[in-house]
């Protein structure tokens, strides 16, 4: 085979499955977009993420700044040289983050060191199996951290909160994967997809269960028990109201589906892979003597993302309070904001994630942050050829990593608003209400909307420390759009978001399935 054409069949394979989504996965998020009342959160977080999915597609550049695990699963013909090509594949990911299609999201788990390449131990993910065919077929899973993050593993018999005992048999299971979808709240970048495997041990489980996210989101299930359960569940989980980006609304889950591995009498395992909205998997079949693309898989019909639409930014004709602000920002200001509205801000903000949180809790910040805002961002970041930094992907990373810290740094530096993703907990909300601050929560893996708003790039520190996603970006920005959903009074969607899908939980407690 010639190698150098299977490098960049792979580099190919990598650029696309990062920057475009596939034909299956638009339309499940246009037919949730269809189904939300219009003005509502819902409604329009959903009109921003698929204005982010066309302006990835043309700028070809990340949907959502976390890349993620790459995560490979090839079918070759007996006799291929794995060895070279996995080679190749890691030759491959290394140019992709070189050139800001890929975040360099290697990082060594005790030095705290990134890599710069996506390379290391363990990364990326190349699993291989042969197969009685000639030609050699690649899929790709990226699957980001916040996702990543909301997997779960059950061991029944077990007590699920609101949902009473999961026995080991189908009724359990039910139960197991209704509570998996509940516990990612807003977090996993909602409306999500699962995967699910129902045996096996815990580490073929979940690689079974993430194996579930290849199969195509339209198809049906073989088995008709499971088929049956998948059906259970995508009608129910829907009735949960956690909705998109845990704002509430119709649509808490756009795909669901299930396997089973035989396991030992002593265990009974069900796991769970939880898949954000920006579900980038992508799949290529490759001639194996040329190593030339031959086809594209979940490729079929393309489904282009309407224009035109309204988004977060312009939601003042929707009903919803519309407040422009420019930082720094002022304690009255910030008081004067309730969730539920939509704030559109202008001036500096500076990205700051989990190494930056956990050194400023004993350190001096390099900037003064008095009245100023936190984002909870990793970007993309490459330098022009005049070697300035670009930012070519800068969407929320999971805020509730940051709950230890957060409390203690608004207080310290007096700073005003938090941008994250998916809400922060009690402790924060306590330092909100008491310091005059306000969480605002951007759209989850909006990357290129958010990059958009991007003026320039003024600075950053600790990048030779942290390394890319953890340094800390200066960023200009101007029309930034978020949703208040912690506020300076003690008032949280997301708290009531959490009660009110756990209350409909608990109304699915009772047996289905015998």
């Amino acid at each position: 085979m010639d190698l150098r054409q299977f490098k960049e069949s792979i580099y190919e394979l990598i650029v696309e499955t990062s920057t475009n989504l596939p034909a299956d996965v638009r339309r499940a998020i246009l037919r949730a977009k269809a189904r939300e009342d219009a003005g509502t959160r819902a409604a329009l977080a959903l009109a921003t993420i698929v204005d982010n999915i066309r302006m990835a597609e043309e700028n070809v550049s990340p949907i959502c700044q976390d890349t993620g695990m790459p995560t490979f699963e090839i079918k070759c013909p007996v006799g291929a040289n794995q060895i070279e090509m996995k080679k190749a594949i890691r030759e491959a990911v290394a140019e992709a983050t070189k050139n800001g299609k890929l975040r360099p999201n290697s990082v060594d788990p005790i030095t705290g060191k990134n890599t710069g390449d996506n390379l290391g131990p363990g990364m990326p993910v190349i699993h291989f199996e042969q197969w009685e065919h000639d030609d050699i077929e690649v899929r790709l899973l990226l699957k980001g951290g916040g996702c990543e993050n909301k997997n779960i593993q059950y061991s029944l018999p077990c007590e699920l909160p609101g949902l009473g005992r999961a026995n080991r048999d189908l009724d359990g299971v039910r139960k197991c994967i209704l509570h998996a979808v509940y516990q990612a709240q807003g977090q996993g970048c909602s409306a999500g997809f699962i995967g699910v495997c129902i045996g096996g041990d815990r580490t073929t489980g979940y690689q079974a269960a993430k194996e579930q996210l290849f199969r195509p989101v339209d198809d049906v299930n073989p088995d008709p028990q499971l088929r049956e359960l998948e059906a259970y569940i995508m009608e129910h989980a829907n009735k949960l109201g956690i909705g998109t980006m845990g704002f509430g609304g119709q649509t808490t889950l756009l795909g669901c589906k299930i396997t089973k591995l035989n396991r030992l009498p002593a265990s009974f395992f069900v796991s769970v892979a939880y898949n954000c909205w920006a579900f980038r998997r992508m799949g290529v079949v490759i001639d194996a003597q040329t190593g030339k693309i031959k086809r594209w898989l979940y490729r079929d019909e393309p489904v282009p993302m309407p224009k035109g639409q309204e988004d977060l930014a312009a939601a003042g004709g929707s009903g919803t309070r519309t407040v422009v602000l420019t930082t720094p920002l002022t304690e009255e200001q910030v008081r004067d904001l309730r969730v539920g509205d939509v704030v559109i801000l202008n001036g500096l903000v500076y990205t700051g994630r989990d190494a930056l949180h956990k050194y400023l809790v004993d350190h001096d910040s390099p900037v003064d942050l008095r009245g100023g805002v936190i984002y909870h961002c990793g970007p993309v970041m490459v330098k022009d050829e005049a070697g300035n930094w670009q930012v070519k992907a800068a969407g929320p990373t999971t805020s509730i990593r940051e709950e230890p810290y957060q409390a203690d740094i608004i207080r310290k530096f007096g700073i005003r608003a938090v941008i994250g993703k998916g809400g922060m907990g009690k402790k924060t909300l306590e330092a909100l209400k008491e310091c005059g601050a306000v969480y605002l929560n951007a759209i989850g893996g909006a990357a290129q909307y958010y990059a958009d708003c991007v003026e320039a790039v003024e600075g950053v520190y600790f990048l030779e420390e942290f390394g890319i996603p953890e340094a800390m970006w200066l960023l200009r920005v101007k029309n930034f759009a978020a949703v208040v959903t912690m506020d300076a009074h003690g008032n949280s969607l997301h708290e009531d978001v959490e009660k009110s899908s756990f209350e409909k939980l608990a109304e699915l407690a009772g047996p289905v399935f015998k």
